[in-house]
């Protein structure tokens, strides 16, 4: 029986993309892990393989395609004695209830998100056959397993190469699930005027209409629903930064040789990092009907692309020098500009900084981004009179920085703490060496 190569879910929030590219065409003959396409997501080109063998029977979507949504049939692939004739009503839609089944095939490992499909049950509709690859049918025969106590977790419940090496066998009524109720869907956010509507306003002037890409409409989707279901507080606090700019200085002038140099970012990020430990009930991220309170300290920290922007996430950063958190966050950041990170690289992290202060912005409340239980927004330093502890008059540079907080993660108390963790270790940067 044809079988349908279905458009993937190349990360866990995507739910549709653009086929940018076919790398094979109808009449070649793939195996499992072959690279048969390049799929754009919101923010990355990713490449996808195949997870099943035969030959290229039809391309039902050509190459350039937006908005092709996660699970459409995008190629027929034929086994082995099957022609195009065989392909029939495979290609047609799936009707709803198989639809709801079919899972999208993980990309390939080099495309940095390894992420498996959940197994189904083997989809046999009338129970007298079990739909397997002739590659898993060989190393089932081979290894005297029976593929009907295996659960198959390629598209519609396909037993796959991947289900029979190394086999757990597991009997199909124990692999059904229980029927669930479906909870009560939420009631709609009240929607703004409609597209029409404001193009009315503004009828007889002149205006350049602009398309929104994925990354936009991603961008706008995510950070409308944060700002509306996130229970956001912010603390604000200003940071004297004279000492830190002192001791940056004697570090960059002694690593000029390995041409290391250091900003205040990278200090930021340290410091961060730092407090995550020193706090760590604070190291938590939002989890529907529970907290993960993680271990390391995983800062993610924003960068502007054209069109949008990237949070990379510096993992481990509380184990990771300045000059190892410098370099690293430099690559990073050229790899977000040309749109090259893998998911597993923007993906992640408990906690985010945003900094505008490079942009001369004094001060300003960032976003939390979901699951994130806070971000850090970093305003610019400037020359400011301060009033020392001993009464004097005196001039400092000072940053202002707002820490918002997911209520429903961190207490007040509990992110004051966080937040004058941050203060200390940049008020006093030789202690984040120590």
């Amino acid at each position: 029986m044809p079988t349908e190569i279905l458009m993937p879910a190349l990360s866990p929030t995507m739910e549709e993309g653009t086929l940018a590219k076919w790398l094979v065409k109808e009449g070649d003959t793939i195996s499992s892990g072959d690279l048969i396409a390049e799929i754009e997501t919101d923010k990355a080109t990713m490449e996808f393989e195949a997870v099943d063998e035969g030959v290229v029977g039809k391309i039902l979507i050509p190459e350039g395609s937006e908005g092709v949504k996660v699970n459409t049939a995008i190629a027929v692939l034929l086994e082995e004695g099957e022609t195009a004739d065989d392909i029939g009503a495979s290609a047609a839609p799936a009707a709803p209830a198989a639809a709801a089944k079919e899972v999208a095939a993980a990309p390939s490992a080099g495309a940095g998100e390894a992420a498996a499909p959940a197994p189904t049950a083997p989809a046999a509709a009338d129970g007298s056959r079990i739909f397997a690859s002739p590659l898993a049918r060989r190393i089932a025969a081979d290894k005297g397993l029976d593929l009907a106590g295996l659960v198959g977790s390629g598209p519609r419940g396909r037993i796959v190469k991947a289900d029979v090496e190394g086999a757990a066998v597991a009997p199909k009524a124990a692999a059904a699930p229980a029927a669930t109720a479906s909870p009560a869907a939420a009631a709609p956010a009240p929607a703004g005027p409609s597209s029409d509507m404001v193009a009315r306003m503004y009828e007889g002037r002149s205006y350049e209409e602009v398309t929104l890409d994925g990354m936009r409409k991603t961008i706008a989707a995510r950070l409308t629903e944060a700002k509306q279901t996130v229970p956001h507080f912010y603390l604000r606090r200003d940071i004297q930064l004279d000492a830190l700019l002192k001791f940056r200085a004697q570090l960059n002038k002694q690593l000029e040789g390995r041409g290391v140099k250091l900003s205040v970012n990278d200090f930021i990020i340290k410091a961060v990092a730092l407090a995550l430990q020193a706090v760590p009930d604070a190291n938590a991220v939002w989890a529907g009907d529970r907290v993960l309170k993680m271990e390391a300290s995983d800062v993610a920290v924003a960068v502007a692309i054209e069109g949008g922007l990237f949070t990379p996430v510096l993992q481990d950063s509380e184990l990771k020098s300045l000059s190892a958190l410098s370099g690293e966050m430099k690559d990073l950041a050229a790899r977000a500009r040309d749109r090259k990170l893998a998911p597993h690289e923007y993906q992640g992290g408990s906690f985010a900084i945003s900094n505008l202060g490079m942009f001369g912005i004094d001060n300003f409340d960032a976003i939390v981004n979901p699951p994130h239980a806070g971000i850090l927004a970093v305003g610019a330093g400037a020359k400011k009179p301060v009033v020392g502890a001993d009464g004097e008059l005196k001039v400092a540079t000072v940053m202002s920085v707002t820490m918002s907080v997911d209520h429903r993660v961190i207490d007040g108390a509990l992110g004051a703490q966080l937040l004058q963790a941050i203060v200390e270790n940049l008020e006093n940067p030789m202690v984040m060496l120590a």
